[in-house]
């Protein structure tokens, strides 16, 4: 599987929003990524008093 086409800085970005190592994140597949994405972004927003 081909590492994922973002920069370095977006792959560290993700890693530690996810608590994943950065290699996992370069080799996790694009639809597994947008789900974790998602369940941040969700997760987030409940937390969100506004």
């Amino acid at each position: 599987m081909q590492p994922l086409k973002i920069s370095l800085e977006t792959a560290q970005k993700l890693a530690k929003a996810l608590g994943v190592p950065l290699e996992r994140v370069m080799h996790m597949p694009p639809h597994i990524l947008m789900q974790k994405l998602l369940e941040l972004e969700k997760k987030e927003k409940g937390h969100d008093p506004s």
